[in-house]
């Protein structure tokens, strides 16, 4: 008797599961979340091996609404007071402008959250990091192979005057590449996150001379790489094997400064009309079940590290990230934020001009 009172009780349980588990997807049934994040190659990812399952899961659409951070984070300005996007992806530095604008509402705490890289918490848990990178060096395997130079080792290595016209430098204006690259030198003349003085001081007498070439963005290093005119620039690791995958003769140096975090992070929208919906995306996108799938559909680094790959390369590529982690350097992005204006007027006027 105990036994069948037993399993009733089982029974019960399991059935109330059910019919909380259809409820919630009876009132998610037929909802739209709009998520802004990149085009191209991050949109198909997610679109084909990450939304399907939550969609699955809790009946809602997921549409991407694709653009830069730039771009979506004007998107979202426009609509502070009746958002149309209910999460947005951002780079990092974009993101604490965003979060400082009153943008984003505070994440809700979940077993995934604390499962994150601590650096993937951002700003009193109001958004957290999905995609991990870093701002390294890079430079032509195959021009140091031929003059027998060694692999960078420094971001002092940028103002060594062997290197005299083979430095391409992303601008700072445009580039978080360039900003954390200069950021890094600023700090090895003296400087810090609130004074930029001795970075930009020392600029023309060292790094400067070296510079071939100050390039928008990095899509044009591929290029000249191929055409043995770039010898070393910032990068990250991911785009740099992304470019060794099509037979560029590039390869990844990791400064013994340590390398500069830069993540692509999400956060919920103020005010949105979906909030429960939206937070239970958030919490899904965090978890390694959801990064495992972006990490094998599209190679991106997870934020939370017990995420596994399911073969070699994306295997080696996180350990790798995973040791870069140990020494990554994070950059004060609220001051950085509040001087940058100032600081891309100095740049193109002192160093571009």
């Amino acid at each position: 008797m105990k036994k069948v009172k037993l399993f009733r009780s089982v029974l019960a349980g399991t059935s109330l599961l059910f019919a909380l588990t259809a409820a919630t997807q009876a009132v998610a049934q037929g909802k739209t979340l709009y998520i802004g994040m990149n085009g191209g190659p991050m949109e198909k990812t997610f679109a084909e091996f990450v939304f399907p399952d939550f969609e699955k899961e809790t009946g809602a659409k997921v549409v991407v609404v694709p653009g830069t951070s730039s771009d979506i984070l004007a998107k979202a300005v426009a609509q502070k007071d009746k958002p149309q996007m209910h999460v947005i992806f951002l780079d990092d530095g974009v993101m604490y402008r965003a979060i400082n604008m009153g943008l984003c509402q505070p994440l809700q705490k979940s077993a995934a959250f604390d499962e994150l890289y601590p650096v993937a918490r951002l700003k009193g848990n109001m958004a957290s990091g999905v995609t991990m990178g870093m701002t390294g060096l890079a430079y032509n395997k195959k021009m140091f192979d031929e003059k027998g130079w060694k692999a960078p080792t420094s971001w002092a290595d940028l103002a060594d005057p062997k290197y005299k016209g083979k430095v391409v430098f992303q601008s700072l204006p445009s580039s978080t590449f360039g900003l954390h690259a200069f950021l890094m030198f600023n700090r090895l003349q003296g400087g810090t996150d609130t004074n930029v003085e001795p970075g930009f001081n020392a600029w023309s007498k060292t790094v400067g001379p070296n510079v071939i070439e100050y390039i928008a963005s990095s899509a044009k290093i591929s290029e000249m790489v191929q055409t043995n005119e770039a010898g070393l620039f910032p990068l990250t690791p991911t785009q740099v094997a992304l470019l060794k995958a099509k037979g560029i003769a590039i390869d990844y140096a990791q400064p013994k400064e340590g390398s500069v975090v830069l993540m692509v992070a999400q956060c919920v929208t103020a005010n949105n009309s979906e909030p429960e919906l939206a937070q239970k995306l958030a919490a899904y996108l965090m978890t390694a079940a959801a990064q495992e799938k972006f990490l094998r559909g599209g190679s991106y680094i997870p934020s939370n590290p017990k995420a596994k790959a399911d073969n070699a390369t994306n295997e080696a590529e996180v350990a790798q990230i995973k040791t870069y982690m140990n020494t990554a350097v994070l950059v004060d992005w609220d001051a950085i934020n509040e001087k940058r204006p100032e600081w891309n007027t100095r740049w193109n006027k002192q160093i571009e001009r």
